[in-house]
């Protein structure tokens, strides 16, 4: 237990507003069709995520000490969940987070789970570790994207089964087209998300893929990879019907945003392996179109 006490919620004069959104990956932007009254929530959520996966990935500090600061990190989360304040340290994330909590009574669990995703990935890059199989593989997207999809359905009072499930199917799917859109990144930084089970279906080398070779069998390996992201992705498309107004033509364009990605990545047969496909002016005009036919 730390010796110096938590200052109180009166004595920090920390803005209880949070930080615009810039990238983090996994959580859709706060945008123009976001509902106005939760923009804030969701800048204070995609703040406390992007601020993790910084602690994660960013800097040179080793996996020792990102652990420890994700410690660290969650230790402030437990605090403002029981009523009590942030250290300094992370203020400005969590005196925002802390309001939205109270305010919306979001469930604590998902955002735990989303520390803990982080966790892993620190941990399976300093070991050079290969995901067994899909399922392992999906074991890691339940808890680094689905809590984002399930966060924002809570915000949106939407909170059915076939909602969950359907968000679920969404949220995985945009993690797997963000892993094969990155394979050309992460490979070379020790990061390996095609799974070990996959690669031997296939009769990919592992040691041409840490090459990034384009070879027969890894094109078949990342062609299959592709099409399982796109299943889940339909699985879940349903329910851009579920969510109401302005969020609802928002999640349209994430859907398609998504699926024009893996289409990229398929147009390239293997070649993502070098080359890391990107979304551009033009392609917004295709999402758009396939946004208005959902």
């Amino acid at each position: 237990m730390k010796s110096d006490p938590r200052p109180t919620p009166s004595a920090s004069p920390v803005s209880t507003v949070a930080a615009p959104v810039t990238h983090y990956e996994n959580f859709p932007v706060a945008s123009w069709l976001c509902p106005p009254a939760l923009r804030p929530a969701i800048a204070a959520l995609y703040a406390f995520a992007r601020t993790a996966d910084d602690i994660a990935d960013e800097g040179d500090a080793s996996p020792a000490q990102r652990l420890a600061d994700l410690r660290a990190y969650e230790d402030d989360l437990k605090a403002i969940a029981t009523g009590q304040a942030p250290s300094p340290r992370w203020a400005t994330v969590y005196l925002p987070l802390r309001a939205v909590l109270e305010r919306h009574r979001l469930p604590v669990a998902l955002l735990h789970d989303l520390l803990s995703a982080f966790v892993q990935d620190i941990e399976k890059t300093r070991d050079a570790a290969l995901y067994a199989d899909r399922a392992e593989l999906l074991n890691y997207c339940r808890r680094s994207a689905n809590p984002v999809g399930r966060l924002l359905l809570h915000l949106y009072g939407v909170n059915s089964p076939q909602a969950l499930a359907e968000s679920d199917a969404i949220c995985t799917a945009l993690q797997l087209a963000n892993f094969w859109q990155d394979l050309s990144v992460d490979i070379p930084r020790g990061r390996h998300y095609l799974a070990a089970g996959d690669c031997a279906r296939f009769g990919a080398s592992r040691d041409d893929l840490r090459a990034l070779r384009c070879t027969p069998e890894n094109k078949k390996l990342i062609a299959d990879n592709v099409d399982w992201a796109r299943s889940s992705m339909q699985k879940g498309a349903e329910l851009v019907h579920r969510i109401p107004g302005r969020a609802g033509w928002e999640l349209r364009l994430v859907v398609q945003g998504g699926l024009r990605i893996l289409d990229k990545v398929d147009a390239l047969q293997g070649a993502s392996l070098r080359q890391r496909p990107r979304l551009h002016a033009w392609d917004l005009c295709v999402m758009l179109a396939r946004a208005l036919r959902m």
